[in-house]
């Protein structure tokens, strides 16, 4: 379902999220809202701004009332055209974790876009937080959703947090006073998540061509390790999944002071998806590992990025179990 009829107004960009937030709470998981608003014509810069957040509503479209200015992505000129398509194109590679996240919520009601209290109740300071939300467990998105955004100051979750463009690696208790570019929505995740992605495809149904990426989020040794993840995929069309013709895989990973082991276990295997491999990326590594394999076997096609610190390798046959371990 939907917000209802909205009008293009900052007011209106700003309740959406407290509005979807509460619908997700009150039994609807699957909701979102017309972007750039239903009646009346936004301006440019709103139209965008509602194209950023929107990319992390469990619906994404944009629906706009006869008569009203175009709400196209591609309306406005190319530079505006450049930042919407930026984060559509982040939409469709992280359909992986959306399916995922929204099967669960088949299973459980927990929404895909959920207040920060329903995943940390013992953090009482975000209670009366309505701007930021998580996206499934594993995203905190704090949006842009004013038309002067001069300061724009961020207050993390408990734990850790990579900030999802720089790679950078903050505590909640980092003071984050941000000053976003029109292009920029503070976009975080979680120290321990394993969050699988998908090459950028055009449309839903198209198959993506390449392999499944996994982005392994490093935890400290001193936070507990929480290092998990997870993917389910189906063919999206039919009830063959009722059937249990279904791929599930839990992932996860195991840290010390030398070494991190990702390891893959495959909970139910009837369903074959449109990758073979995946490629495989540990964010929070210092420096590049002394030795990389995959199982048994030492492997060196693998590289790593200083400025990103993070390492990349590729697992062939990746529907199945397998480990991979990082000796530093």
């Amino acid at each position: 379902t939907w917000t209802g009829d909205n009008l293009a107004t900052w007011n209106h960009i700003s309740m959406s999220t407290p509005t979807l937030l509460s619908m997700g709470l009150s039994g609807y998981p699957l909701v979102g809202d017309d972007i750039g608003g239903f009646g009346s014509s936004p301006p440019s810069d709103l139209l965008t701004r509602w194209y950023e957040v929107g990319a992390f509503n469990p619906i994404y479209r944009n629906h706009a009332a006869k008569g009203t200015a175009d709400h196209e992505p591609w309306v406005n000129g190319p530079e505006q055209e450049a930042i919407r398509r930026k984060y559509i194109e982040l939409r469709y590679k992280l359909m992986p974790y959306i399916y995922t996240n929204i099967e669960e919520s088949t299973r459980t009601g927990m929404p895909l876009m959920r207040p920060i209290f329903l995943q940390y109740p013992q953090a009482t300071e975000f209670y009366g937080d309505d701007r930021d939300f998580l996206f499934g467990p594993d995203l905190f998105v704090a949006p842009v959703v004013s038309e002067t955004a001069d300061a724009h100051g961020v207050f993390l979750p408990p734990g850790e947090w990579y900030d999802y463009w720089t790679s950078e690696k903050h505590t909640n208790k980092d003071q984050i006073n941000l000053h976003p570019r029109m292009d920029e929505v503070p976009l975080y995740v979680r120290a321990g998540a394993i969050v699988p992605m998908q090459p950028v495809v055009q449309y839903t149904g198209e198959k993506p061509s390449g392999p499944l990426e996994l982005r392994v989020y490093l935890p400290s040794t001193t936070s507990g390790s929480d290092c998990r993840g997870a993917l389910y995929q189906d063919d999206g069309h039919t009830f063959a999944y009722l059937k249990g013709e279904i791929l599930r895989v839990n992932y996860s990973c195991q840290v010390s002071n030398s070494s991190v082991t990702v390891e893959s276990s495959v909970e139910k295997n009837a369903f074959q998806p449109w990758w073979k491999s995946a490629e495989v990326t540990l964010y929070g590594a210092a420096a590049a590992p002394k030795e990389v394999r995959i199982g048994d076997e030492v492997i060196h096609e693998w590289r790593y990025d200083g400025p990103a610190r993070a390492v990349t390798l590729t697992v062939p046959e990746a529907a199945k179990n397998w480990s991979v371990r990082f000796a530093f």
